[in-house]
Order: C-alpha cells, then structure tokens, then sequence
C-alpha cells in the first residue's frame, strides 16, 4: 500500500479515540519511516508503507501517547528524549520560559533552577536560550533524571547541566537567578481522560486540591531567588488564587500569565 491511503486508513481508525487522527497517523508513519513528517510529506508518493507501521498504529489504538511511541517530544526550541518516567512536555509549559525570557530581556541569568525536572525540558531549554548559563535539575525520580541526563548530553547541554535526586528545594544551596518549577497539580479524585492516564501518577497529582507540592515549595523559594531573579511556577487554569496566596505568604511579590489558550498557566514570584 503506498503511504496516502494507509494514512487515510489509519486516521479513521484513529478518529474514534484521538482528536487528532490525521497528525497522530502522519507522525506514525514518520517514525516508521525514519524521516521528519515534513520529509515524509514531502515524498509520500515515492513511499511505501513499511511493515513497522501496523505494530505502531496498534500501540496508538490502544492509547499510548504519541511521544512515548516515538521516544521524541519537541519543546520551545529543542527536542527531546521522552519515557514512560517523564511527564511529556507540553507547549502550555513553554509559557514559563517565555516568562523568563521577558523578565531577562537585555541580560542573562548566570543560574537556573528547575525543581521537578522531568526530561530536563525546562532547565535545558534555558540553557539552550542563555548560552552562558548554568543549571541544576532536581527530581525525586531517577529514571527521570536518566531521561535528562541523557537529553543533556544529546544537546551538547551536558558541561553546563547538573541533576540530582532530591525532595523540592530541600537541602538546595542557593540562590539562583531562575527557578522552573512545574509541580504535580491535579487533584487526586479528578476525573481524567486519554493521553495523559499513561503517564506517571507522581508527575500528575498533589492531593485533595492539587496544592501538596506547592504548600512544601513556597517555604524554600524566597532563600532560592536571587535578588533581581525570579522563579516561575506552572499552575492548573483554576489555581491562581489559592497558589498566590501561598507565594504571598511566604513574602514574595505575584504576577500571573496566560498561556496560548488565556487560561492562568504561570505565576512569576519575586522577592
């Protein structure tokens, strides 16, 4: 079969559990392919389906997440590895470094700070943005710190990256220029659906309210920002107020961002 029926096959296959069918198909059979899905795109005509296509097709059908298929998951301006240890980074989360980026115009930070790292994707897309800077990435998980190590590493981000094991900002000397901090901030009994019930519980859920992680944060924040600096903190859409209030109560000065959808994604906290 060549490859434009196979992804019109696949996409109404798709479309029953996936909202986006026809990009789920095309960057499965990319993947098979081994090229980019613009390539892919580009050349279709002159390609064939290859037989590892089905195999990852069943995979998405049975509702694995397309980064977890793919190993790859694109975020601000790099690409990373992505397991089933990490939380798969999302373009809301970019709106923290987008905060940075605004907070430091015309300078640079000299450190940075990411509590909760993941697959690195917040510390090194700082990285990646401020040639000069250095980073530490904390995590309590060390198959996620595997995972960014290896993306460090992979991006040549290696020399200026640190990770280690570690609760929070617990036993973290300080300060730093930046923080990133995207915490779990689901709460515990909220009804979830599709992609993201793959992904690890740890990563996802903070209680009752979605608030535990942030309460046992803010009390370490405002010895781990630099005077000038600032920490930016992803939230769930309705946790503005009850996170500022906890960020004011430890002294430190709130603005709130939207992210692309104009929903509360970002809270900039300053001493």
């Amino acid at each position: 079969m060549s490859i434009a029926p196979a992804l019109r096959e696949a996409t109404a296959r798709l479309s029953a559990t996936s909202d986006t069918a026809r990009l789920d198909a095309e960057l499965l059979m990319a993947h098979a392919l081994g090229l980019s899905r613009a390539d892919m795109l580009l050349r279709q005509r002159d390609l064939a389906v290859p037989a590892a296509f089905a195999a990852l097709l069943d995979r998405r059908l049975n509702g694995e997440p397309i980064a977890y298929i793919s190993g790859m998951r694109d975020f601000w301006t790099i690409s990373l590895t992505v397991t089933p240890d990490v939380l798969i980074p999302r373009p809301d989360s970019e709106t923290l470094i987008e905060a940075a980026v605004a907070h430091f115009a015309g300078r640079a930070p000299a450190s940075v700070l990411d509590l909760g790292t993941g697959s690195g994707a917040l510390l090194l897309a700082a990285l990646s943005e401020w040639p000069t800077a250095q980073g530490l990435g904390i995590d309590a998980s060390s198959g996620a710190l595997a995972v960014a190590q290896g993306n460090a590493v992979r991006l040549g981000l290696a020399t200026r990256a640190q990770f280690r094991l570690g609760d929070w900002g617990q036993r973290v000397d300080g300060p730093f220029d930046l923080l990133l901090i995207n915490p779990p901030y689901i709460a515990r009994d909220a009804a979830l659906a599709g992609d993201v019930l793959r992904e690890p519980g740890s990563a996802l859920f903070a209680g009752d309210e979605g608030l535990d992680d942030y309460r046992r944060i803010a009390p370490d924040l405002p010895r781990l920002i630099a005077p000038g600096g600032m920490a930016a903190i992803e939230i769930g859409h309705d946790q503005r107020l009850a996170v500022t209030a906890l960020l004011e109560g430890v002294g430190l000065a709130v603005r709130p961002l939207r992210d692309l959808a104009g929903l509360d994604r970002c809270l900039v906290a300053t001493r």
